[in-house]
């Protein structure tokens, strides 16, 4: 139950402090943080996590890592769904504060017309730069693998795990930095869920792909990562 309640805070973190700092500080008239930071901050919030709750129950707070790591031997089937629900629901409450604290100001009101409301992903003309279903498609299915393999590498038993935390925060910071303008940048069906629950209308239906396209994409990662670059025994 430990580790549940760990995915559960480390995947609230990630919505809160991620999608916080888009809908808090991004726009903020001349003071913005802008997509530099948004990037960073998604990336802070994993590497802060990863460093207070990843010794518990390894630090996911993804159903796409979940999955990566399943797929590389290095987590056990029984785990998936329990992580996946846990992860799901911190990112679900995690929005349900960011709805709490926006509806302080006057005037507030989530206009699921646009790109990027509350913090959605999307494509096509819910694509923040107008991309394409293919082109994000492509975009979330690479990073992912490409985070995957990051993680795998970073907390291989060969690497230094005592900065593991900062790759794998770095890794998410450089995949927002790329992805933003693209589909405002899942990588994570339970960050991707949290926000379209509430903003309703086409980022809602256009869910499905920021479930298939990172879960797909951090299979791939996960069996390129054990077949090819984890370490073997050599005579």
């Amino acid at each position: 139950m430990r580790k549940l309640f760990a995915e559960f805070f480390g995947t609230y973190w990630l919505v809160f402090g991620g999608c916080g700092s888009a809908l808090f500080a991004a726009g903020f008239l001349e003071l913005g943080i802008g997509f530099a930071g948004v990037s960073l901050a998604f990336g802070l919030t994993v590497l802060t996590m990863a460093y207070a709750v990843g010794h518990i129950s390894g630090g996911h707070f993804n159903p796409a890592v979940s999955f990566g790591l399943w797929a590389s031997g290095r987590f056990s089937t029984k785990d998936l769904l329990p992580y996946i629900i846990a992860q799901c629901l911190g990112g679900i409450v995690a929005a349900g504060t960011l709805i709490l604290v926006l509806s302080g100001k006057e005037g507030f009101a989530i206009d699921n017309t646009k790109a990027g409301a509350f913090a959605t992903n999307g494509y096509g003309a819910f694509s923040p730069d107008g991309y394409s279903m293919s082109a994000a498609f492509t975009a979330e299915f690479v990073l992912t693998m490409f985070f995957l393999i990051v993680i795998l590498g970073a907390t291989d038993k060969a690497a230094n795990g005592k900065f593991a935390g900062v790759a794998i925060g770095l890794a998410l910071t450089l995949i927002h930095l790329i992805s933003i303008p693209i589909t405002n940048t899942s990588v994570n069906p339970a960050r991707s869920t949290s926000q379209a629950i509430f903003a309703q209308g086409e980022s809602l239906s256009q869910l499905w792909l920021f479930w298939v396209a990172p879960i797909a994409g951090a299979l791939v990662g996960g069996f390129v990562y054990k077949i090819l670059l984890d370490k073997k025994d050599t005579l």
